[in-house]
């Protein structure tokens, strides 16, 4: 844990961590639906764009995660990061109920908050090797359940 603390008495750490702050609050939360408590940012409007859009916000949403890593977050924390990210750029790329779940799902704040809690809470240490077997457990699942579906498929059309 004083090994975290000490990274972000470094001024260096402590510029790039406000500056994904920045960047974070500007991609999710700058602005305020008027008469509602409803934040959004950027990112929702930029899934308006098909495909473009929500690879430009991908991207993005990339460097930042590239530059907490650079300055101390563990790889448990950027697995969960990368994750968050994926997730967004995927449903994000569905046309309109992506941009409602832009709006509501804002994966650059929540990776702030994984970071702030890795740095000033001690969570989210480790390798995150748990978390990627997990992924390609579900990964091999769902092909072996398209493989079946398409299976099935052509049994019934033939």
């Amino acid at each position: 844990m004083s090994e975290r603390v000490r990274i972000i008495r470094n001024p260096a750490d402590a510029q790039s961590l406000q500056f994904v702050e920045n960047i974070s609050n500007y991609l999710d939360s700058k602005f305020r639906i008027p008469g509602t408590k409803i934040r959004f940012g950027v990112d929702p409007v930029m899934s308006l764009f098909p495909v473009v859009g929500d690879l430009i916000t991908y991207f993005v949403s990339g460097m930042l995660i590239y530059t907490m890593h650079k300055h101390g977050a563990s790889r448990k924390v950027v697995i969960k990061m990368i994750l968050n990210s994926t997730l967004d750029a995927v449903i994000g790329a569905v046309p309109v109920v992506g941009t409602i779940f832009d709006i509501f799902y804002r994966s650059n704040d929540r990776n702030v908050r994984l970071l702030k809690e890795h740095y000033f809470e001690g969570k989210h240490e480790g390798s995150g090797t748990g978390i990627l077997i997990a992924i390609a457990i579900v990964a091999v699942l769902l092909v072996a359940a398209a493989l079946y579906g398409a299976y099935r498929l052509l049994e019934w059309i033939f």
